[in-house]
């Protein structure tokens, strides 16, 4: 793991900006904490979307946030049109907190208002970085890709369209979190879980998902009695208990970090968020990748698991009762496929992705100054 920076006895400031979904939220929190724990003296502004989570999420964990008016270009002319003056506006916005906050460096983690934060960087000439989450780049990074100082990946797909020399294949630094988590064994066995068995997890994100669930019931009953399925089925698609054997435990939510160090498997989504996490604690997975996000980016995320033999994906159109019980007893019953996929999960893994980061971002502040 990287050891402590040399900051040089000088305060630094950093923009982190990220909007929209806890895909990219949540990675620049981590980066954040991790860095706050690394140099107590770096100060922090986040900036985003002032009417999306991270308006609420961020100065919860007690971060100073900016919030900016922003939207993306899809849907109608009309939309696309009114999207165009709010980035301007933003831009401008963001040009005068630059002055204003005079960062050492500004990180961009995808969301359309992260576009305009880091073009008015680019413009008060204040370095900046990028992370991409996902296989496939975002539209917001596209757009700001070229002058950036550095560009950090979690996929080698990405160099077919960041340039080579300023990109790093570094990962997530949501992984460098999870591989730190020791697990709650009083939080799991509240949840109706015996430390003694085979756990599974299934989790279609903290909403869940409808079409899933809604064969869950088949899928589940008559599922290996060796298995214990925790089924986390999400708060907006609530499941009856009753409706599924003793085995299988359902909750509408749960804090999986505390969990995770317990888990023998997981059935999960192919956010990258989570992709990051299952590859760093190496847990056994079988991953329905969404069909509904942008440039079905979850589908080739989930493919590069694939072709490394370090999980097992069904796509949605796929999925039934039949196809789930087959990859639950081959990737969970079969133990030397579960160890298989174990061990090549592992591999892939990137735990030092965050302090990685932090070490590069620090590379470039010195260059600066």
């Amino acid at each position: 793991m990287t050891t402590k920076l040399n900051h040089k006895d000088r305060k630094r400031k950093i923009i982190l900006t990220a909007g929209g979904t806890g895909g990219h939220i949540y990675p620049a929190l981590a980066l954040a904490d991790l860095w706050k724990e690394q140099d107590p003296q770096t100060e922090f502004l986040f900036i985003g979307n002032d009417d999306r989570m991270e308006a609420t999420l961020i100065p919860e964990r007690g971060y100073p946030f900016i919030g900016l008016h922003s939207s993306g270009l899809e849907i109608s002319l009309a939309h696309k049109i009114k999207a165009v003056f709010q980035t301007i506006s933003c831009y401008f916005k963001a040009c005068r907190i630059m002055k204003n906050e005079k960062p050492d460096l500004v990180v961009g983690f995808g969301g359309y208002v992260t576009a305009p934060v880091l073009a008015a960087a680019r413009s008060v000439k204040i370095p900046y970085m990028i992370h991409e989450q996902n296989s496939v780049v975002g539209k917001a990074n596209r757009m700001v890709m070229k002058e950036a100082s550095g560009i950090a990946v979690c996929y080698e797909k990405c160099f077919e369209v960041f340039e080579g020399s300023k990109t790093r294949l570094i990962g997530n630094p949501r992984a460098s979190l999870a591989v730190q988590a020791s697990g709650d064994q009083a939080y799991f066995e509240s949840l109706g879980l015996k430390k003694d068995k085979k756990t599974i997890m299934i989790v279609m994100g903290s909403l869940g998902s409808s079409s899933v669930n809604d064969l869950m019931k088949e899928a589940l009953n008559g599922i290996d009695p060796s298995l214990q399925v925790l089924y986390v089925c999400g708060k907006q698609n609530p499941a009856d208990p009753k409706d599924f054997p003793e085995h299988v435990i359902v909750q509408d939510f749960v804090n999986t970090t505390k969990i995770y160090p317990f888990l023998d498997g997981i059935i999960c989504r192919a956010g990258a968020t989570t992709l990051c996490e299952v590859e760093a604690l190496g847990i056994p997975a079988i991953i329905i990748p969404s069909p509904y996000v942008a440039n079905n980016h979850q589908f080739y995320n989930a493919s590069i698991l694939t072709q490394n033999q370090a999980a097992l994906m069904i796509e949605e159109k796929d999925l039934n009762a039949k196809t789930l019980k087959e990859a639950i007893d081959e990737a969970f019953v079969d133990e030397g496929k579960r160890q298989q996929l174990h061990e090549n999960a592992l591999k892939m893994g990137t735990p030092d992705a965050a302090y990685d980061l932090i070490q590069w971002a620090d590379e470039i502040i010195d260059k600066g100054h």
